[in-house]
């Protein structure tokens, strides 16, 4: 299949750009500049776009961000410490954006005559974000047939869907994936701060991948209090 990767320059979207690239043929990648506080991970997308001699775009939703207000990722607002499973969390879901970016990726992947949009969701968010569960991936794919019936024919490929992030790391590893030069940290600083909820992600899932972790980060340990804190939380 002719692939257009959605890749945000983080280690799942990075490494299900080799894995196209692998397994399918990979056209180009594709990054939206929605004026997330962690935007230094757009550099890491272009970076693999060079990796994979593939073009790399980046579409400016600036505008669009600034009324998807109320999150951290996009407000004045503190990116909270801790685990995925926290309820907390849910300070960092962004309104609709996968919505909206796949929408405008099957745009891009009809006129360049594409045959799947890819994108990197993944099991471990279904918890917080729903637009990254299996029923939303199903519903687009409806959606986008009608959309573009009579047109073009595009699947959206979400291979990561029902798995973890630990499986993906392992993918990732097959694929020769650079971890290190994949950047998952919503505080945006110049080191992973090793906290917030992806730092916490990130270094749990090479941890049960049994793959060493590349990363830098500011706090090395702080992901096993997190961990056990979600745990006990969701043992009640």
């Amino acid at each position: 299949m002719k692939t257009l990767v959605i890749c945000s320059g983080g280690l799942d979207s990075v490494s299900l750009a080799h894995k196209i690239a692998a397994e399918h043929e990979l056209t180009g990648l594709l990054s939206f500049d929605y004026g997330q506080r962690h935007k230094k991970e757009l550099g890491f997308a272009a970076a693999c776009g060079e990796r994979l001699n593939v073009p790399h775009r980046i579409i400016d939703i600036g505008e669009i961000g600034r009324s998807l207000s109320g999150s951290a990722l996009t407000d004045d607002l503190d990116v909270p410490d801790g685990h995925y499973a926290e309820e907390t969390m849910r300070v960092t879901v962004v309104p609709n954006r996968n919505a909206i970016m796949l929408a405008i990726a099957f745009g891009v992947a009809a006129a360049q005559k594409a045959d799947a949009v890819a994108t990197a969701v993944h099991g471990g968010d279904h918890f917080i974000y729903p637009d990254c569960r299996p029923g939303f991936i199903d519903a687009f794919q409806t959606m986008q047939r009608h959309a573009l019936d009579g047109y073009a024919d595009i699947t959206l490929y979400a291979p990561y869907v029902n798995i973890s992030k630990a499986d993906i790391v392992t993918d990732g590893a097959k694929h020769n994936t650079p971890f290190a030069e994949t950047w998952s940290c919503y505080k945006g600083g110049a080191r992973h701060c090793g906290r917030c909820g992806t730092c916490v992600e990130r270094r749990e899932a090479f941890h049960l991948a049994g793959i060493d972790d590349p990363t830098d980060y500011e706090d090395r340990e702080y992901w096993l209090e997190a961990v056990r804190t979600g745990s006990e939380r969701q043992n009640g």
